[in-house]
């Protein structure tokens, strides 16, 4: 098995050996997968931890120092911008990055120095709670739709709830789909909390997911990152003043 990890800010899985094909995820700065099939310059991978599978160029990852493997995701970055210096040169990755290697501002990628000192979270010592996703979520404001996108600078439904939880010390998986198969059910919106996620169908199908802030409020990615009313039917745009997204399930996972 060969284990590697992410050496810049995003890379773009994609559905196939191609740029010209479908982004279906991005990989953050030092998230680790394992590579399942080579070929020339593009590997198949399988992200670590929720075994989402994708073609990435090689140039972008790099072998995972045996010292990490197992603990390698035990700091992430905290603020939605951070800087870090990579043999000297600064590099901008997002929020939720992982921080392989770290030892107090100093850690090792590939076998690369790199100092970071922005905003740590230790993820083994969050206890999750209601302030905790307001703070995490709402800087996120107006950040674009981008299918597959998981940063500020373009993010979708469920690269957002994914990296917001990752912040919080909980692994999601990648899609809305599978999101909702994790967690404990909610029966009714009006026993829902802040930071419950709520699920959306069409035609039978779960397509959309997003953070609930209250029980009459959810914050989600639909064009932009943004903050609806939502009620026992589903989401109500604030801007069209229509009904969007049609209520499937709601789901806590603290």
């Amino acid at each position: 098995m060969k284990l590697t990890t992410c050496s810049v800010p995003a890379a773009p899985l994609r559905k196939k050996a191609s740029h010209k094909v479908e982004m279906v995820n991005q990989l953050l700065f030092g998230e680790m997968v394992v590579v399942l099939k080579e070929k020339r310059n593009w590997w198949k991978v399988q992200t670590i931890p929720d075994s989402y599978e994708g073609w990435i160029r090689n140039n972008a990852i790099v072998p995972v120092e045996d010292s990490i493997v197992g603990g390698g995701d035990e700091f992430v970055t905290g603020d939605l911008f951070n800087i870090i210096m990579v043999n000297g040169i600064k590099m901008n990755i997002s929020a939720g990055c992982t921080l392989p290697g770290l030892n107090k501002e100093e850690g090792r990628i590939g076998g690369t120095r790199y100092v970071y000192k922005g905003h740590v979270i230790k993820r083994n010592e969050i206890n999750p709670n209601e302030e905790m996703v307001l703070k995490l979520a709402t800087p996120w404001l107006n950040a674009p739709y981008l299918w597959g996108g998981r940063t500020p600078l373009g993010v979708d439904c469920s690269g957002f709830v994914q990296v917001v939880f990752k912040m919080m010390g909980l692994d999601l998986l990648r899609d809305a789909k599978q999101q909702v198969t994790q967690g404990m059910k909610v029966k009714k919106l009006n026993e829902a909390k802040t930071g419950d996620l709520a699920f959306f169908e069409k035609k039978g199908k779960i397509t959309h997911v997003g953070i609930l802030m209250n029980s009459t409020q959810i914050i989600h990615a639909s064009g932009k990152v943004r903050i609806d009313a939502i009620d026992e039917k589903g989401i109500i745009n604030q801007d069209l003043g229509k009904r969007t997204h049609l209520l499937a399930a709601i789901t806590r996972y603290w």
